[in-house]
This record gives C-alpha cells, sequence and structure tokens, in this order.
C-alpha cells in the first residue's frame, strides 16, 4: 500500500490558485496506560463542540482483520479521512516512540501534525488504570500500578524535529481542559502557532546541568577553525573533572561544520567522554524545542560593549532573549575585556528561560583577525591563541561555578528564606516565583526620576453585570452594582482576615529584601520595587510593588496610603513611556485587581496586546479585561474621595463572555479571541482614552525622535 505517495498526489490535485482552504490537522494522542479514558473524554469533547469534521481513529472504532496489522489500518482509516477534507484524531499511541512515529509522514503542505501528550504524574495513570475495566491486556489488582510504572520509566517523548508541526504537553487536569478547548474551538481555516508548548520542567531530574557554547571567534572574527579546533579540546580536557556532573556541548548551525568534524575527530582520538562532551547541530537558541537537546546554560561570543546586534549568534541570542537579557546584561557590567568571560541570570520574564530552559547565559569575548572588526591582531597567532586559551578557560569555569552553587545549594534543606529552583517552567502552585540565585549581591538603584503629580482620571462610569447581592469568594458582601461593601478596615472583611497560601508571599519577599532578587528586580526605591511579571499575559507585563507592611491589597488602602498610590502610578508610567519610546506602537494600562491572588499591594503595567503564551485560560483574560481590573487613575481619586476603593470582585466577571478588549465583540473561546486580536485594528473604546486610561505614543512619535 503505497498510501503516503497516494496522500501526495492528492495534495497534487488541488487548486493552487484557491487563495482560502481548508488545512487538515491530524491530532495524535499520547499517553501512557491509564490515559484511555482521558483521551477518549478528550475526542468526544472536540468532536461535538469543533465546528471542523474531525474522524476518530481508535482500537474500538478499527479492528484488525489480520490483513496488515492494527497499525496500516489505523493508518488508512487516517489517510481515507485526510482525502476527503477531514482532520483526524488518533487515539492508539502509548509512550513509546514508534507506535506514534508513523503518523508523522501523514503531514504535508495541506496537513498539519500535531501530538498531545498527556504526560500525567504516575499515580493519576495509575488511578485511572485501575478505574478501567476494559484496559488492554486485562490488568486487574497490582498489574496496572507495575505496567504504568514501567512505561512512564520507559516513555520516549516526540520532538519537533521528528516532522511533528505542533506539541502540547498536559501535564494536569487543567492542561488537558484548555487543550480540549483550543482544539474544539476551531473553525475549518483556523489553524494553532507550531512549536512546543507546555512542555516538561528542566529541573534536577531531567538531567546533569549543560553548556552549550558555539565555537569562540571562527565566524564573523576569522579565527582558523583548525587552530581553534586544538584549542577547544585542549581546554575541554582541562576541565572535564573540574564540572562535576555538567557536560559540555559544542554546537553550530551547520550540519557539515568542519569546525566540530574536527573537534570530534580530535576529542575521540583524545578518548575524551562523549557523555560528557559531544557536538551538537542546531540553532543555540532552539536547542530544547528543536532538537530536544536540554541545557540551562548558553554562551554567547559577544562584543566589547555586550551590545546586541551584528550578526551571529550575539544578535540571534538577544533576540531570542528578548529586552530581558539586555537589561540583565546592563546591570551586571557595561563592557567586557578580550578572553574574559561574564555570566548573567537569565530574568525568567525572557523567551529563552521559558521555552527552552536557559537559566544563564555566560558572555564570552574571543581574540579578532578580522581587519573590519575592533582590534584586530593582524594574524599575531601567537597573540590570538593566548586569548582564545582564556576565553575558553574563563567560559568554563564560569559554568564550573554555577554547577557548584547548584550542587551546594541543593545539598541544604530548603527554608522560607531559600526558595531555589532550576526550571523556568514549574509554575505549579507551591513553586510559584521560586528562582535560581547566583552569588551576585550587588544593590541596584533605578535612574534618578524626578516625578510631576500624576493627572488623575475623573468622572469615571463604573459598570457591572451583578444584579444581587452575594457572598464575595474572598471577604465582604457585593452589592447590586458589585461593588464591595467592606465590614472592617486594614484588610479584615467581612470579620475574616484573608489567609494567603505559602507561594502567594512570593512579591511580599521581593518588596521586603529586592537585593536579595536583583536578578528579577529592575528598579529599587524607598517605597516601591519594580520587576517583570513572572507569568507575562502580554509583550510588556510590569509590577510595581507597594514595599510599605500591611499594604496587601487594595481592600488594605486608606486616605494616608495615597502618596504611595501615586508614586507606584508615576513609576509605571515612567516605565511605561520608556517602552513606547522604544516601540511606539505599543498602548499600556496601569491598573490593580480588585483582590489580587498575591500578597503586597501591586500595579500593574501591561500591554494592551495581550501577546503571550502565559495567556492560556477564560480567567487571565477577564482578570484585565472586566471591572475587575481597577484602573489607577480610578482608585486614586475614590480614596481621595471616600476614603477606600471600589472593590468588584464577584465571581461571575470571572466566567463572563470573552470580549475584544477593541472592538468588544464576543468570542467563544480564548484561542478564537486571541486570534482574533492579533488581527483586530479596531480604535479603543472612546471612554478608556477619553478618561485617560491608555498610554500611548505621542502622535507622530517614532523610535528615537
Amino acid at each position: 500500500m503505497n498510501s503516503h505517495s497516494e496522500m501526495a498526489s492528492k495534495d497534487d490535485e488541488i487548486d493552487e490558485n484557491k487563495v482560502e482552504y481548508q488545512k487538515s490537522i491530524v491530532v495524535v494522542l499520547v499517553g501512557a496506560p491509564g490515559t484511555g479514558s482521558i483521551k477518549s473524554t478528550f475526542c468526544d469533547h472536540v468532536m461535538k463542540s469543533s465546528l471542523r469534521s474531525w474522524v476518530q481513529v481508535c482500537q474500538n472504532s478499527t479492528a484488525a482483520n489480520g490483513e496488515g496489522g492494527a497499525e496500516a489500518l489505523y493508518l488508512k482509516k487516517a489517510i481515507d479521512a485526510l482525502k476527503g477534507g477531514k482532520s483526524v484524531l488518533i487515539d492508539t499511541c502509548n509512550l513509546e516512540l514508534e507506535q506514534f512515529s508513523e503518523f508523522r509522514k501523514l503531514g504535508s503542505p495541506r496537513v498539519d501534525v500535531h501530538v498531545v501528550v498527556f504526560n500525567l504524574t504516575a499515580w493519576v495513570s495509575i488511578s485511572q488504570s485501575l478505574k478501567c475495566t476494559d484496559n488492554e491486556g486485562q490488568l486487574k489488582g497490582g498489574k496496572p500500578s507495575a505496567a504504568v510504572s514501567q512505561m512512564l520509566q520507559m516513555k520516549e517523548l516526540p520532538k519537533l524535529n521528528e516532522g511533528f508541526s505542533r506539541i502540547t504537553f498536559c501535564l494536569n487536569e487543567s492542561d488537558v481542559r484548555e487543550a480540549i478547548n483550543m482544539y474544539g474551538d476551531l473553525g475549518p481555516l483556523d489553524t494553532l502557532p507550531s512549536g512546543c508548548f507546555g512542555q516538561i520542567s528542566v529541573d534536577s531530574s531531567t538531567g546533569p546541568p549543560t553548556l552549550v557554547f558555539p565555537s569562540i571567534s571562527t565566524a564573523y572574527f576569522q579565527f582558523d577553525p583548525e587552530i581553534a579546533s586544538d584549542i577547544i579540546v585542549e581546554k575541554v580536557e582541562e576541565f572535564l573533572d573540574k564540572i562535576g556532573n555538567g557536560r559540555l556541548v559544542l554546537v553550530d548551525l551547520t550540519p557539515g561544520s568542519s569546525i566540530l568534524n574536527s573537534v570530534k575527530v580530535k576529542a575521540t582520538q583524545r578518548n575524551i567522554d562523549s557523555d560528557k562532551f559531544f557536538t551538537f547541530v542546531g540553532d543555540i537558541t532552539q536547542l530544547y524545542t528543536k532538537g530536544g537537546l536540554r541545557c540551562n546554560v548558553i554562551a554567547n561570543t559577544t562584543n566589547c560593549l555586550l551590545k546586541p546586534g551584528g550578526g551571529g549568534v550575539n544578535e540571534a541570542i538577544f533576540n531570542a532573549a528578548g529586552p530581558a537579557l539586555e537589561i540583565a546584561t546592563k546591570e551586571v557590567a557595561a563592557g567586557i575585556g578580550y578572553g574574559s568571560a561574564l555570566t548573567v541570570p537569565l530574568p525568567s520574564t525572557s523567551p529563552l528561560y521559558i521555552r527552552e530552559g536557559v537559566t544563564h547565559v555566560i558572555h564570552v569575548l574571543g581574540p579578532n583577525m578580522n581587519p573590519l572588526g575592533p582590534d584586530c591582531l593582524n594574524n599575531d597567532y601567537d597573540k590570538g591563541c593566548q586569548i582564545l586559551r582564556e576565553a575558553y578557560s574563563s567560559l568554563f569555569e564560569s559554568f564550573a561555578s554555577i554547577v557548584r552553587t547548584i550542587a551546594t545549594e541543593f545539598s541544604k534543606e530548603p527554608s522560607e528564606s531559600q526558595s531555589i529552583i532550576l526550571s523556568p517552567h514549574s509554575d505549579r502552585k507551591g513553586k510559584r516565583g521560586a528562582v535560581f540565585e547566583s552569588g551576585r549581591n550587588k544593590k541596584l538603584k533605578g535612574p534618578k526620576v524626578v516625578y510631576s503629580e500624576p493627572k488623575i482620571a475623573t468622572g469615571v462610569q463604573l459598570v457591572s453585570e451583578s444584579n444581587d447581592i452575594r457572598r464575595s469568594s474572598q471577604c465582604g458582601y457585593t452589592d447590586a452594582t458589585g461593588i464591595r461593601i467592606q465590614s472592617e478596615r486594614d484588610g479584615i472583611c467581612g470579620g475574616t482576615t484573608k489567609v494567603w497560601e505559602e507561594w502567594a508571599h512570593s512579591l511580599h519577599h521581593r518588596a521586603k529584601d529586592p537585593v536579595r532578587y536583583n536578578q528579577e528586580v529592575i528598579e529599587i526605591l524607598d517605597d516601591v520595587v519594580v520587576l517583570y511579571d513572572l507569568y507575562p499575559k502580554a509583550r510588556r507585563h510590569l509590577l510595581v510593588v507597594l514595599r510599605k507592611d500591611g499594604l496587601d491589597r487594595l481592600a488594605d488602602v486608606r486616605k494616608e496610603h495615597l502618596p504611595l498610590l501615586k508614586i507606584a502610578h508615576a513609576v509605571g508610567v515612567k516605565w511605561a513611556m520608556k517602552f513606547i519610546f522604544d516601540e511606539p506602537s505599543l498602548v499600556f494600562r496601569l491598573g490593580y485587581h480588585s483582590d489580587p491572588s498575591m500578597r503586597q499591594l501591586h500595579l500593574h503595567v501591561i500591554s494592551q496586546d495581550f501577546d503571550s503564551a502565559r495567556l492560556k485560560k477564560h480567567k487571565h483574560w477577564n482578570i484585565f479585561n472586566t471591572a475587575f481590573f481597577r484602573d489607577s487613575a480610578d482608585v486614586i481619586e475614590e480614596i481621595e474621595k471616600h476614603g477606600q476603593a471600589n472593590l468588584y470582585d464577584d465571581e461571575s466577571l470571572m466566567s463572563a463572555e470573552l470580549r475584544c478588549n477593541r472592538c468588544k465583540s464576543a468570542h467563544r473561546g480564548l484561542s478564537r479571541l486571541k486570534s482574533h486580536i492579533r488581527h483586530c485594528r479596531a480604535p479603543f473604546p472612546s471612554s478608556l482614552i477619553q478618561n485617560g486610561y491608555l498610554l500611548v505614543a505621542p502622535s507622530g512619535a517614532a523610535r528615537g525622535t
């Protein structure tokens, strides 16, 4: 059966002049034994709610008659469905690679192949398996537990470079619901972005600390590759014992790279342990999502001013890491000398941290042999080799220091003041806000700013869809207008003090001891600290955290706190305008949540694009786009007039229909809304502009003017 060639010929017959067409999707559902009911539920919900036409391929719907085996029948049914313009849900796979690898061949220019991995914890899989009465092999008693445990130990997870266009990892029930809603909301012409989403946390259990580095100075700086390869192998051999359980990986973007081949041959000749040092072909900024290589430290071949740009690896890393890397680098040093290395802890808001698991960037500067570059050595290889050896020594010693710090910190008993985690993806409850602490302990000071009195909006109409009096989920009561009625002062509502979970103290710790968290905090003032939101819901999302004791949320604020709120507002405006100066298309809004999830009063400074992979849930949109979000100007005005702010925290606001923040059109699911707002060019509501809620670039503004 020449199934795949049949599909290709079918594609060729389609009218290529058609501008819009339905691109079919194959969704391969992968999970350990015991997740069968979850996969079946996924298929049922998607097929019932989606406007697409789906066909389910599973063991129950396709019986093997001994003709070519079950796999051939599954493939045939999938191919027949795709020929008919339908999309396919494949529910046949466990966690062995061979079980789902064949389906990747179904991909074509008109067919995207996705994988949804139900990588649930062992106890979830086992409990599901025990409940299942018709599992394969009729496992009873303790057999399901043994089978699932063995399968989870042997699991092989799919990678994008294996031919899949999108991989979604579901780590808990909430992730499963989001995936169901995402695929259920797809219309006939809708597509999903490619990439790896919700990937597994990169922590100490996923492998040893790994440094990935490019060949220093052999590209733009034109250092002889053959001489450089000798120095690389020499320095790797010298430092291999010094990096403990760490790994060194030399990477190049080009498969036929001469430097990779030369180093590989010489390392083999010297019997260097290939588990601790090896070469790898791939983009250094996408090693995990595109190549499946986990690394927590990458080296950047930088320039002497530590500036982004200039092409090559330096430009690629700064672009991939976003502004967070440039800001963090500036706080460490203004420049670097030849033969030196500089370690920069990567802020947790950086895309490299979130997507790739990179926790540190080590900038390193090697010798220059290019006459067009700075400080050219004019082929003085005696001096050049000395500098290159120093560069690799500095690089590997910096990495060894990170490995030693990791080993030391993980050998200690954790405490409230010692919150350590290597995983940039561990946003499960209980670990929120935890970061890896470096040894750097320099006090940061923001730029000196003369604050003018912020302009306060007046005449604001408060709107709520609530039409009754009900008990708030946290405290106090809500009247018919949706405004909470306070019963006590100083954070006590309805006679009950709000109880904060452990993870909710993260901002409080940063406000009280910002120097300790200097890799996250970008400005420290007497009254406030400024930091990037750990889980940003837009391209630019800052928090201005007030430092005063006892101010945990808006319910605690009274007239005597007005000067602090005005300072927070002015600082927020300053940072928003800084971003707008660099990128005039950005629009910002400043405000507080009526009832925040985290302790210590904080002002959100958030761009209105809401372009973020962290915007995952229905409520993530509504906490910023309903009355639950209190504009800073309104809060200040209300406290001036009435001594306290009006709080809209009715639970119905979280489940309110999703509406575009520009044109106010309603959308059935978050994925549809996000697709809409990417293209919506409607003006923002006039009420937002007239009341001064939005910060925009001055008319005719351009970058750098």
